[in-house]
């Protein structure tokens, strides 16, 4: 990779010695890691997605089925990823693969399609549903105003890159507490949705699997689910910040993906047992209405839970995102200042900036759907293309490590 010997990352210090160059710390622990994986995955998708999978596919049997296959791909995905982050030990992740695997070309231009089109979308979905919750109590009759709530994931977008220029400690302080917070949310309607089971009568199992089994709506109805589980490669893209990341790495992806696959199933399987199919369809805020049935009075509490798990969601994606386009500036593939990290702070603040400008723009989208199916199939290109690299990569390369 053309400059990598350079611009590898010393375990030592936050110089680079050639040209003294300042370069990102490993400061991400094993824990931090996992919360990476974990907070950036529970961010707005399990909030959002249900009502998109079950709009696809009209069946409650046919959900459940595609929620567990969601997350089996993408911890098949996560295991691949795990091989090639220990063998390119570079930040960037599908970038940086692509790069190495099939040339400059190919990771030029994954890299300017993370830039204009999968990262921004990805963090105004998150914060666009952060807003919608977090001012949802005020609302408690209706939905919140649609410019309010945009102003606020504004709001919300700034705040962290603030925070993100200004230390990369507090930034994972942040992901830590956070991915606390959310899972505390889902345990809670978890063991909610299993008492409910168990002393109520559920009307939404009764004929079960009658639904639109289309191959268009499946094919939808996977991408809103595989886009709950966005985020299962994101530590790759920070993996020379993280500590002994041979180690670390494969350990946070085994440890993580299983817990977010079986949250996420018992989740909805909760949401079907106590909000109705037509609430499923129509609201937006699926968590909130299963709050308003199952917590009477401190129902208010949820839409909070759910506004700090996916305040947490964008803080790892702002994260991960400033590390990407930094990688690719060192790269030659976009202009030099996105490489740019703070003497002091050893925060890369250009790439960080621009990351938030670019996502607020992308605010002005009116439908997160829309959003979701718009950017999924980018994705998930990407990522068949980094599976299909690791391949050729064993063939082409059988001693690398």
């Amino acid at each position: 990779m053309g400059n990598e010997t350079e611009n590898q990352l010393t375990e030592k210090d936050g110089w680079d010695a050639p040209g003294d160059k300042v370069v990102l710390k490993r400061k991400i622990t094993l824990i931090n890691g996992i919360t990476i994986i974990v907070g950036t995955i529970i961010g707005s998708g399990i909030f959002v997605s249900p009502a998109g999978v079950f709009l696809y596919t009209k069946s409650v049997g046919s959900s459940l089925v595609i929620w567990t296959l969601s997350g089996i791909l993408s911890t098949l995905g996560a295991l691949c990823y795990a091989e090639l982050g220990t063998c390119i030990t570079r930040s960037g992740g599908d970038y940086a693969y692509l790069l190495v695997a099939f040339g400059p070309l190919v990771g030029f231009l994954r890299l300017w399609m993370a830039l204009l089109i999968i990262r921004p979308t990805t963090q105004a979905i998150v914060a666009l549903t952060f807003a919608q919750y977090a001012v949802k109590p005020f609302f408690p009759e209706c939905d919140p105003p649609d410019n309010a709530a945009r102003l606020l994931a504004a709001v919300c977008l700034c705040f962290l890159t603030a925070i993100n220029c200004i230390s990369t400690k507090w930034a994972m302080k942040i992901q830590d507490v956070f991915t606390l917070a959310k899972l505390t949310a889902l345990i809670s309607i978890i063991l909610a949705g299993v008492w409910f089971l168990s002393t109520e009568e559920t009307e939404n199992f009764d004929n079960a699997w009658e639904g639109d089994y289309g191959l268009s709506n499946l094919a939808y109805a996977f991408y809103s689910g595989l886009f709950a589980f966005g985020g299962w490669n994101y530590l790759n893209f920070v993996t020379e910040e993280l500590e002994n990341p041979y180690k670390n790495l494969p350990r946070a992806i085994w440890i993580a993906m299983p817990m977010v696959t079986g949250i996420y199933v018992l989740v909805n399987l909760a949401y079907f047992a106590v909000v109705s199919r037509q609430d499923m369809l129509t609201s937006i805020a699926v968590a909130v209405s299963f709050g308003n049935r199952m917590f009477g009075a401190v129902a208010w509490l949820i839409p909070i839970f759910v506004a700090l798990s996916c305040f947490g969601g964008v803080n790892g994606i702002l994260f991960t995102s400033a590390r990407l386009f930094s990688t690719g500036a060192q790269e030659g593939h976009l202009p030099a200042w996105f490489s740019l990290v703070h003497v002091n702070r050893q925060t890369p603040i250009p790439a960080l900036i621009f990351t938030c400008a670019t996502s607020i723009l992308t605010l002005f989208s009116a439908d997160v759907v829309a959003l979701i199916n718009y950017f999924s199939q980018i994705l998930w290109l990407s990522v068949a293309a980094c599976i299909a690299g690791l391949l050729w990569l064993r063939v082409t390369k059988p001693n690398m490590p």
